[in-house]
């Protein structure tokens, strides 16, 4: 099971659940290619964009949700 919070760097996110991508980009989150952007953590991505506190924790709601959507209830992958 992956635990995503807001000290998880975008680019380590991207290579562990890359199906997270649209969640990023539905929310403005359009330069996840650059360097620099898949450096940030989270929360500095979230601040660049303007996302508030409660924005953000929602965020990371749906991002582990589907991050983990392949994942059974014990936290192994599914087949």
């Amino acid at each position: 099971m992956v635990q995503i919070t807001k000290d998880t760097v975008i680019g380590d996110i991207l290579d562990i659940a890359p199906q997270t991508a649209p969640i990023f980009l539905s929310i403005g989150m359009h330069c996840l290619g650059c360097p620099s952007s898949r450096g940030e953590t989270v929360e500095e991505a979230c601040m660049v964009h303007g996302l508030a506190n409660e924005q953000m924790d929602k965020l990371l709601e749906i991002v582990n949700e589907e991050a983990n959507r392949d994942f059974d209830d014990d936290g192994a992958a599914a087949e």
